[in-house]
């Protein structure tokens, strides 16, 4: 059977998390919305999502290992040539009218 989660053990696990690993979970989910929004054409979410991105890595400098900061790094610039990509084809219909 499944151990019951009370308030005390959330708060004694909720102790334990490592705050960076919020941190590379959070930008994860950013872009992973990113390339949703991308699709949706919602490219000022999109934008959003990747500014939050940009914001975020600097934090993890010194928290992290440098091989897992350059991944998430390339995450960001695939992101950022995703919503380029985007955005041209978004202006493209309009200037070849």
């Amino acid at each position: 059977m499944a151990e019951e989660i009370t308030p005390e053990r959330l708060a004694e696990e909720l102790r334990k998390l490592r705050i960076q690993d919020l941190v590379l979970s959070t930008v994860t989910t950013l872009g992973q919305l990113t390339y949703g929004k991308l699709e949706a054409n919602d490219l000022d979410q999109a934008r959003l999502a990747i500014d939050a991105i940009a914001a975020l890595l600097p934090t993890l400098e010194g928290h992290v290992e440098g091989d897992v900061l350059r991944d998430y790094r390339q995450v960001l610039a695939n992101v950022r040539l995703a919503y380029a990509d985007a955005a041209s084809a978004k202006e493209a219909p309009a200037e070849e009218s």
